[in-house]
């Protein structure tokens, strides 16, 4: 009797190739998980703002606040300002905007301008 490489004597596939088969579709779910659904990383749809956006963790979080930013101007006009304000990072500009004073009230909480601004941009998009 001859067997094939993949196959024990008894004829059934061996351990190495069941192995490998469960590593494959575990490794398919996963990336079916990543691209489709929100569980690991939350997926937006393009904007032409996404350049600035890429800073919030979650947009849609921010979005809420975003709308309780009063007086704010135009997406293009807050994507223009933001684009120079939050270049060396979020947490950088949100530290030079309370280092100055540059503070805003925004339903009942009092947060750096860079983060309202871009929290409103959220919002707007």
């Amino acid at each position: 009797m001859t067997f094939f490489k993949a196959q024990n004597p008894q004829g059934a596939p061996s351990r190495r190739t069941l192995i490998a088969g469960a590593a494959a579709a575990s490794a398919a779910v996963v990336a079916g998980l990543y691209r489709f659904t929100d569980v690991f990383v939350k997926h937006y749809a393009p904007t032409p703002y996404d350049d600035v956006l890429v800073a919030l963790a979650d947009r849609q979080q921010a979005a809420k606040l975003g709308a309780l930013v009063s007086d704010a101007p135009a997406p293009q006009a807050l994507a223009t300002k933001l684009r120079g304000a939050i270049k060396p990072g979020l947490a950088a500009a949100a530290r030079a905007d309370t280092a100055s004073g540059r503070l805003t009230e925004v339903g009942g909480w009092v947060v750096p301008e860079s983060v309202a601004l871009l929290s409103a941009l959220a919002a707007k998009v």
